[in-house]
């Protein structure tokens, strides 16, 4: 796990490709090429991202972890920073900081059947790890892609769905909502469980969603058998130094930022399973 206040680095805007009405991939590059040659990150980590005068936010990394010195991390406009980082302009300039945290345990669950089971913008997190599986397919006895979102129109990253699917991948999506030309699932995203074979003495789940959303897929899939300790879920909760110090993100007794973001469901199920949640 990446840990310590890491130096902060100039980036550019490379560019922000807008994805629903309120969320966009921001394409970052490092100014100094040391730095370039030198970052590397895991799929599920995050990175921090400052711009000038506003101030910094922790962002997921949604890009392929092979690398090409463009870093990609999706952002939904919903406080004060991110609005400002999504109206910044391609070539504008912005501090940063990363990789933090710990990652999906992708090399550790080769040789299983790998369950990716995404709810709205928690895919985002999840695509740097569905990147790795698929270029790696043979190494794993199965990948099955579960995502949903709320309508046709907040779903992410759709025209990759084919790919995926081409990569070996059994892809199924849902949405709670759909519209006269909705030809696939229609409910939340646990529905998908039923239309895939699970074999739960040798499946890992990858989860990320809204927390109610973690919850229930967690509970549903230990009822169909699958070992707490294989289900992994990126706790996505706001995140303000990156290194556990300024407590914005505690979680029970975790940090998010410095204990995860990627728990096993056994370590979180006492926190996420109380009232209200």
């Amino acid at each position: 796990m990446a840990s310590g206040y890491s130096e902060l680095k100039n980036a550019r805007i490379e560019g922000i490709r807008w994805d629903t009405q309120d969320t966009a991939t921001v394409r970052v590059s490092l100014l100094e090429e040391e730095g370039r040659k030198s970052y590397s990150f895991k799929p599920g980590q995050f990175n921090m991202l400052y711009v000038p005068g506003v101030g910094e936010a922790a962002i997921s990394i949604s890009s392929t972890p092979e690398g090409s010195g463009v870093i990609e991390h999706t952002v939904r406009a919903v406080g004060y920073i991110t609005r400002a980082l999504l109206n910044l302009k391609e070539g504008d300039f912005i501090g940063f900081r990363g990789p933090y945290g710990n990652w999906w345990p992708v090399e550790s669950i080769a040789r299983r059947n790998v369950l990716v089971i995404g709810g709205g913008i928690g895919v985002c997190p999840l695509r740097p790890a569905i990147y790795y599986l698929l270029k790696n397919r043979k190494k794993y006895s199965s990948v099955k892609i579960l995502y949903g979102s709320r309508t046709p129109k907040d779903l992410m990253f759709p025209d990759e769905y084919s790919s995926w699917r081409d990569s070996g991948a059994e892809v199924h999506i849902t949405v709670d909502r759909g519209d006269e030309n909705w030809r696939e699932n229609v409910g939340v995203v646990t529905t998908l469980l039923n239309k895939v074979d699970v074999k739960p003495e040798n499946t890992s789940a990858l989860v990320c969603g809204p927390e109610i959303m973690m919850k229930f897929t967690a509970i549903d899939l230990v009822m169909r058998g699958i070992k707490p300790e294989d289900i992994y879920l990126s706790m996505e909760r706001r995140m303000k130094c990156g290194i556990g110090l300024c407590g914005h993100c505690q979680f029970g007794g975790f940090f998010v930022c410095r204990d995860g973001p990627i728990f096993t469901y056994n370590q979180v199920e006492k926190f996420l399973n109380v009232k209200g949640i």
